[in-house]
């Protein structure tokens, strides 16, 4: 799409919208910005950043005034309150308003291992999902009645060389760890199918969907086509830190029990298989394919953080959780 298209991402400095923003100036879209200007975060040449906090809307609409977009990129929408600031803030301001949501509003547990975009979205586990989930409802009710010109778009556990993912406590946690020989959990038996995508390859469909007329009034989930096992995810991490993890099976209710937030991630995510077609995508992006494996992807990201200790932040408390929820299964046997 590129061209003289303008585009404004609310947000557009983490871990996913950064590669959006790279790929989108590379294409010639005219990208703007808007966040509190608050991180010191270098953004591409070509980046115009209007300073303003989305959570304050009168002040936003005094920074917005000037301009009008073909499309709107909605990043740190959470709950149904920012969806209805949007709706009213970008009311005849842009060509189209994408929101970002996720894959864990699907029906959790899923009935069918290979999900679709038409899947029921249920979650009763996760607050999180459960919010995105109203906040979709709302834009499908904008666009039903008032032709709200919207686009659902749904990534997956997305990843770059900032962000080290896992399945208990993502980060350079995971790698710490693994290095100190800590036991590396694992939730069930460690054989429930997963899908990691880099952040480079969520950009392509992202950007493809910009300005795209078969987007509006639809949803997309954005994934790569690699499935790995918990236990295969783990193996290559190890395998990029430069050990062999001590692998421990441990029950997802058990971890919930001990960490509450670790447990709603789990029984409202990731404790289950999570592999998806990604035919409609490819329909409205052609040529859209995820090209980055992840033993690739991983490397980049261990080596980014091995590059700068500051950049190996380590949640304490939540290495203690981790212990203590090792000692107790340990204890079990």
């Amino acid at each position: 799409m590129g061209g003289s298209m303008r585009v404004l991402f609310i947000g557009g400095t983490g871990v996913i919208s950064s590669a959006c923003t790279e790929l989108a100036v590379a294409q010639g879209i005219e990208l703007f910005h808007l966040n509190r200007g608050t991180q010191q975060v270098a953004v591409p040449a070509g980046v115009t950043t209007l300073q303003g906090d989305i959570r304050q809307p009168a002040e936003v609409a005094e920074v917005l005034k000037p301009y009008r977009f073909d499309a709107v990129v909605e990043w740190v929408a959470y709950e149904p309150a920012h969806i209805e600031t949007d709706l009213a803030l970008f009311a005849g301001k842009t060509a189209q308003y994408v929101f970002i949501s996720s894959t864990a509003t699907y029906q959790k547990p899923p009935v069918y291992y290979r999900m679709t975009e038409s899947v029921p979205q249920y979650n009763p586990y996760w607050e999180y999902a459960q919010l995105k989930i109203a906040c979709e409802e709302q834009l499908r009710a904008a666009y039903r009645q008032h032709g709200i010109p919207m686009t659902i778009v749904r990534p997956s556990h997305t990843y770059g060389n900032t962000k080290i993912p896992y399945v208990v406590g993502s980060g350079y946690i995971v790698v710490d760890r693994m290095r100190r020989g800590k036991p590396t959990i694992v939730p069930g038996d460690g054989q429930a199918l997963w899908t990691l995508t880099h952040n480079s390859d969520f950009a392509k469909g992202l950007v493809g969907l910009l300005g795209n007329p078969q987007a509006i009034g639809e949803s997309f989930h954005i994934t790569s086509d690699e499935v790995l096992t918990w236990d295969q995810i783990a193996r290559i991490i190890g395998h990029a830190a430069g050990v062999q993890p001590e692998l421990i099976h441990i029950p997802s209710d058990l971890i919930q029990h001990y960490d509450a937030t670790l447990g709603a991630n789990l029984l409202g995510d990731k404790a289950y298989n999570a592999v998806f077609d990604n035919s409609k995508i490819k329909r409205a992006v052609p040529g859209y394919l995820a090209t980055t494996p992840f033993t690739e992807g991983l490397r980049h990201a261990i080596a980014w953080h091995d590059a700068d200790p500051a950049r190996q932040r380590i949640n304490v408390e939540l290495d203690a959780v981790l212990d203590r929820i090792c000692a107790a299964y340990q204890r079990a046997w």
